[in-house]
Formats: structure tokens, C-alpha cells, sequence
């Protein structure tokens, strides 16, 4: 083991590493559980994830993670069973395969997460399951095949040739010549021609063609489709193809013996092996007449052989990527300082001197832009990334609800910055939970109602503009407001005078309100009242808003608005009461002048008509309490600001430009204030408070003080 800085850089390679198996695994599970829902078993993906968990194995023996290593032996044992036809490939068998990958992330995880993993229980389950399969006949005696050939299959070769025959494939051999400068390619190229008709189950160097400058090769291959079928796809007129017949006189095996096995044949890559240049080490004792050839290479010239790597990806650290990114931000704000320099030269006597400067500062100003785009995007990931997750959430959810819900994923590619793909898990997570528990209706209580027994949840993503749009919708039993109503008056959340003066729209965000549920018992899924309101609580902390809409009987849709990225971004300045602020351009519809004339009243509410609709207003001012206008000013503008569905009009008395910001967290103490994200610093050492636009409109249309507490900062 290497220690000090150079073993924690190898530890933190390890965990991304791992984490990025545990995610494949993932993938692959869910590709097993839509393919045995569509009476489909892929042996190619059995493999990726016997070879993905082998692989975590010798990696977490390597860097001392001795359960983790624990925990991947069991599983790797379970999926060889699995992929040698031992154990039947059934919903019982994936729910432990989840359960072990989910055991491997949480193996991962503090100290806290890793406490929680029982090692020795899930071995005891996993070996519950694996059962070894006896067979009363053997149905490879019964064809024409070599004992030469049978010889050199391995374990899993042989299997797979077994259980094609069993389905009623036909089997093939196939000569085919290939010179051997090219052999690489040329090999490449058939099995890309054969694959889409067949499966591979094995080849290797023929015994008794080739010589000079080439070579035969033999393979066995598996399909339903014809001899005419094949060599057309071969496309190669001087193959030689020919069936291997079944032995006079042999039968079929009982209906009994035959194992189970899947019912379509594999992708022919599953079968293949890795290179023919040597023999299987699973090869069975064999004459050794029938040692395979090794097949030559293409000759390689000297000076030619190449150490660079087969990726062109970099691993890098988001916290490096932070520090960069303060960095260009560090930048942006001197460039606005040099830019008023540049103004300041222009208006002295000084010209010549004025206008190199300017030219040198847009040049300056260019080449910022292409290194801030360019770190920017590097942050950006796929947001399949978490919604690989929330598959796995739903089928484990649905499985302990006895519920059965069909996933749709719409936009997956959509991407934003990788710490907000982070910050959004635990609220993707509470709202799919929540949509299984109390959306989503039992098969019997769905087929009663006219619906499919199988439920559906919608997950569509697309790009707004500067902002990300995540709509979560289900096909469930509503949200009643009536029950909403009931539940928040007995949990003590609202008065009954209180829960009796909102309308439906103000019933629905009730259920963001903390300590609220409409569960009356606690069950491992819902019912403790710490769901919806930490979504609200984590997306209003990453500048975003969440809206709901519901119809009783037909379904609920969520949906979350967040900034692309947080990291650098464009803003707008003004003052309010001598005091210059800044806000996200992001969250801005528009700029307009406020004539006092437009104000009115209704409710009790300040609004104006804006293009024949009504915009709520919000006096900043009084909103923070900055105390009272200055004699003789006014508020002469208001700036439309949106987040998610909701609108505002905020009044401020001047607008000051706008400029590219870095925002700064305002440290523990004051991280808690309403309506302010963070400050920046505009370059000339004046530091400005930037607005979090979707907590004051909540704020606002949802008061709760009807005052936050900016002006005693």
C-alpha cells in the first residue's frame, strides 16, 4: 500500500473507479429486469457484469478494502452460476444482485453507511439461492461433433452450445481464409457480418487449412436463419458452411433434464473470447492433437508499437475544477476593473494610451470568454448519470410496494453542472419514493378503476434557456386537497382556520411545508414527514423552484427548475435605498419603468397589469428592511423575475449594468437568510449581495414573516 499524498491521490482513483463499476452494474441489472419482463435473457449482459464485479474485486484487495472485496467474491460467484446456466435467472435472483450492488455503494460510503452492510447475512442469502443443476441427458452426444472440437470449448463455450441446441438452433461450422497480414481486421470485420444473424460460440485456427500467407479459421456458430441466410451475410463466396447433423438414431433429451436457460440466443460478442491466440485456461483435458494454433499477429515494424493509451478521458477532480473555476472568476472581476480603468484613460487626456488599452482589454475580455466556456463545460455531465439511479429506486420501491410501475426516461442527455446533478439525488430520490407510495395504486385497485394494472412514471428533461427543466409525472391516484387539508390540521402544520381559507393550488405546496404527511403510519418508505420538504429545502438552495400539479384520479406532476450551472454567471446590478445588489440574469424576463400611476391594489397585494396579466409586486425595500426611501426618491423601476411557473415583479430605484459574477457563500453563520444566496466581488473592492430570486418569491407569494432580516446584517 503507498502512503501519504500519493496513496490518498491512489485511494480517491480507486473510489472514482469503483464508483463508475457500481454504476455499470446498476445498468446492467436494469437491462436483465426489462429483459426478463420482455421474456428476454441476455447472456452478454450476465458477462459484463460477472467481468465488471471481478474487476471490483481485485481492485478492492488491491487498495484494502477488505468487505468490499468480501462482498464482490459472493457476487462473482452468483453470476458465474448464472452465466454457466446453474442457477435460473429469476426475480428473487436480481432482487439480491441489486441488493449486492446497492451493499457496494453503500461499502463505499462513511463510516455511518458502511456500518449497515451485513457481510455474513447476505453471503447466507446469496448461497440460499445458488443451487447446482444436475442434467439427465447430455445433448451434444446426440450431434456430429468432434472430440477434438469438444475438447477445447470452455465451461461457459460448452454451455452456451448446449442450451442453443436445446432451443432447436441449428449449429454451424465455418472455413473461412484470411491473410494473415490483415487478420485483425479481417476477423473483426466477419463477426460484425456474422453477429447480427448468429451467435459465436467459439473459433480458433483450424488444424488443417491455411499455410504461407494465411490462415483458416473454424467457428462454431448458433442461428435460426438458414444456410442461404448465412453466407449471405458472410459475403464471402470461398467460406465453407456446413450444419453439424445430429447423430442416427439420437433423441431428444426429456422436457425435464433440459435446464433452464434463456429463451433467445445471446448477442454473438457474449460468446466470443476476448483472443483466439491462445487456448481457453477453462479448456478441458484434450488429446494434444487438438492444442489450438496460436493466430499470428500482423507483422509490426520496428519503431511502431504505440504506449499510448486506448481513451482519450481525464479523470479529474471536481474540487480542482472548483478551484479553476474560482479562479476564471477572479479573472472576470478584473476584467471589469480594467475595463473602468479603460473608461477613466478615455476621459483624460491621454488617447494614444486609451485606445491600446482598450484594444488590449478586448482581447483580454475574448480569450476569458473561451476559457470560462471551456471549464464550464467540462463540469457538465449527462443527467443519465442520476437517471441510471432513479431506475434502480423504482423497481426496488415497487418490489416492496407489490406494485408494478413502467419507467419512461425522456432527455436523459440533458446536462448540467456535475455539483447540481449531485445536490438533486436526494430530492429525485423523495419524489419517485413518493410518487410508488402514495401515487401509483395497486394492480387489483388500478384494473377496478378502468387504468393498466402497471402504473407509469414519466421522467422528462429538457433545456429552458439558462435553466435545466426535470418534470417527474405519474399516472397514480391524485393528490386530494381535501385530505391534504385534514392532514395538515391534525399534525398541528396549519389551524383549521388557517387550512380553510386556501384555495387548491395553496392546499398542494402545503405538502412542502416541514414536518408534513399524510401517512398515518411510519412505514420504511413514507409516513415521517422528511420527504417534500428537503426537496424544497435543496433545490430553493440551488436557485431552483419546484412546482406540483395534480389531478384527482389521473395523476400528479412535479416539477423542478434549476440553473444550469452555478459556478460563473451573468447578472444583473441595481440599488434599492442606496444599496447596490445583484441578481441571477438567469431568473430575469425583463426590465421596465414602474410609473406609480400602474400600481393598484388587490387583496391587500400591490400588482400591476402587465400585457393583460396581472404581475404581483414586492418592494425590496421593505422586504429587507432597509428602512424608508430617501426625501424626494422613488422606485422607478421593476424587474420581472421567474422561476419555475411563478412570476414577481421587484421594485428598485435604478438599474446599474450587468456583469459576469462569481458567487461566494456567506460562511455558516449566515448561510440561513432568506433571499440572498451568497456576494461577489464586482472587481473594484466592493462586495454586492446576490438575490436568490425563487426564496423571495416564495417568500413573497407564500408570506410566512412578510419581512427578512437583510438590513440588520
Amino acid at each position: 500500500m503507498v502512503s501519504g499524498k500519493d496513496g490518498e491521490r491512489a485511494r480517491e482513483e480507486f473510489l472514482a473507479e469503483a464508483q463508475e463499476l457500481i454504476e455499470g452494474l446498476s445498468r446492467g441489472l436494469l437491462e436483465l429486469d426489462t429483459g426478463i419482463k420482455q421474456g428476454h435473457r441476455s447472456p452478454e449482459t450476465v458477462n459484463d457484469l460477472f467481468r465488471g464485479v471481478h474487476t471490483l474485486k481485485g481492485l478492492s484487495g488491491m487498495f484494502g478494502f477488505e468487505r468490499l472485496g468480501r462482498m464482490s467474491h459472493v457476487l462473482e460467484d452468483m453470476l458465474e452460476d448464472l452465466r454457466l446456466g446453474r442457477v435460473e435467472l429469476t426475480q428473487q435472483v436480481l432482487d439480491v444482485l441489486f441488493e449486492g450492488v446497492d451493499n457496494f455503494q453503500r461499502l463505499l460510503g462513511d463510516a455511518a453507511e458502511q456500518a449497515t452492510v451485513d457481510v455474513e447475512t447476505f453471503t447466507q442469502r446469496v448461497h440460499g439461492l445458488a443451487r447446482s443443476k444436475t442434467k439427465a441427458h447430455n445433448i451434444l452426444e446426440d450431434y456430429d461433433f468432434e472430440a477434438s472440437m469438444l475438447g477445447v470449448l470452455t465451461e461457459y463455450e460448452e454451455h452456451r452450445l448446449r442450451t442453443n441446441l436445446e432451443q432447436g438452433m441449428t449449429v454451424f461450422r465455418l472455413r473461412v481464409r484470411l491473410a494473415l497480414d490483415v487478420i485483425d481486421t479481417a476477423l473483426d470485420q466477419l463477426k460484425e457480418r456474422v453477429k447480427s444473424i448468429a451467435e459465436i460460440i467459439t473459433y480458433l485456427p483450424s488444424m488443417d487449412g491455411g499455410g504461407g500467407d494465411e490462415i483458416e479459421i473454424e467457428m462454431l456458430l448458433a442461428s435460426k436463419k438458414s444456410d442461404a441466410d448465412l453466407r449471405t451475410a458472410l459475403g464471402k463466396p470461398d467460406a465453407k458452411l456446413s450444419a453439424v447433423e445430429k447423430k442416427r438414431g439420437a433423441g431428444r433429451p426429456p422436457a425435464a433434464a433440459a435446464p433452464h436457460t434463456p429463451k433467445d440466443p445471446a448477442p454473438p460478442t457474449a460468446a466470443a473470447p476476448p483472443a483466439p491466440a491462445a487456448a481457453p485456461v477453462e479448456a478441458a483435458p484434450k488429446p494434444a492433437a487438438a492444442a489450438p494454433v496460436a493466430v499470428p499477429k500482423r507483422p509490426v515494424a520496428e519503431g511502431d508499437v504505440s504506449l499510448r493509451s486506448i481513451t482519450s478521458v481525464v479523470r479529474v477532480d471536481i474540487r480542482k475544477l472548483d478551484h479553476l473555476m474560482n479562479v476564471v472568476g477572479e479573472l472576470g472581476t478584473v476584467r471589469a476593473a480594467v475595463s473602468r480603468l479603460v473608461e477613466r484613460l478615455r476621459a483624460g487626456a491621454a488617447p494614444a494610451l486609451a485606445s491600446e488599452a482598450h484594444r488590449i482589454h478586448r482581447a483580454f475580455q475574448r480569450h476569458l470568454a473561451e476559457v470560462q466556456e471551456g471549464v464550464l463545460d467540462i463540469r457538465m455531465v449527462p443527467l443519465s448519470q442520476l437517471f441510471d439511479k432513479v431506475a434502480v429506486v423504482v423497481r426496488q420501491v415497487a418490489r416492496e410496494q407489490g406494485k408494478e410501475v413502467k419507467l419512461s426516461i425522456v432527455g436523459a442527455e440533458t446536462e448540467v453542472d456535475k455539483l447540481i446533478a449531485e445536490e438533486l439525488a436526494d430530492p429525485m430520490m423523495h419524489i419517485v419514493r413518493n410518487a410508488i407510495d402514495h401515487g401509483v395504486e395497486p394492480p387489483d385497485v388500478r384494473t377496478k378503476n378502468g387504468k393498466p394494472s402497471t402504473g407509469t412514471l414519466n421522467v422528462v428533461a429538457h433545456q429552458k434557456g439558462n435553466h435545466v427543466v426535470i418534470e417527474l409525472s405519474d399516472d397514480g391516484r391524485g393528490i386530494d386537497s381535501n385530505v391534504i387539508r385534514e392532514a395538515a390540521v391534525r399534525k398541528g402544520v396549519l389551524s383549521e382556520q388557517a387550512a380553510s381559507d386556501l384555495n387548491r393550488e395553496e392546499l398542494l405546496n402545503v405538502i412542502f411545508m416541514p414536518g408534513f404527511s399524510t401517512a398515518r403510519e411510519i412505514t420504511d418508505i413514507s409516513g415521517r414527514g422528511v420527504g417534500m420538504d428537503v426537496v424544497k429545502t435543496n433545490i430553493t438552495r440551488l436557485g431552483g423552484a419546484v412546482d406540483i400539479e395534480s389531478e384527482l384520479g389521473r395523476g400528479t406532476k412535479v416539477t423542478i427548475t434549476l440553473p444550469i450551472t452555478l459556478a460563473i454567471i451573468s447578472a444583473l446590478l441595481f440599488e434599492v435605498r442606496d444599496r447596490l445588489f445583484a441578481i441571477p440574469l438567469a431568473v430575469v424576463q425583463e426590465a421596465l419603468r414602474l410609473p406609480a400611476q400602474a400600481v393598484r391594489t388587490v387583496d391587500g397585494r400591490e400588482v400591476i397589469t402587465l400585457r393583460g396579466t396581472t404581475l404581483p409586486l414586492c418592494r425590496l425595500g421593505d422586504l429587507f428592511n432597509l428602512g424608508p426611501l430617501a426625501p424626494n426618491a422613488s422606485e422607478h423601476y421593476v424587474i420581472v423575475v421567474s422561476v419555475g411557473n411563478k412570476r414577481l415583479g421587484v421594485c428598485v430605484e435604478r438599474l446599474s449594468g450587468q456583469q459576469d459574477i462569481v458567487i461566494k457563500g456567506l460562511g455558516r453563520s449566515l448561510a440561513g437568510i432568506a433571499g440572498i444566496s451568497g456576494a461577489t466581488d464586482l472587481g473594484d473592492q466592493h462586495l454586492v449581495l446576490v438575490l436568490d430570486a425563487a426564496s423571495i418569491i416564495e417568500e413573497v407569494l407564500l408570506p410566512r414573516t412578510g419581512q427578512l432580516a437583510v438590513g440588520a446584517t
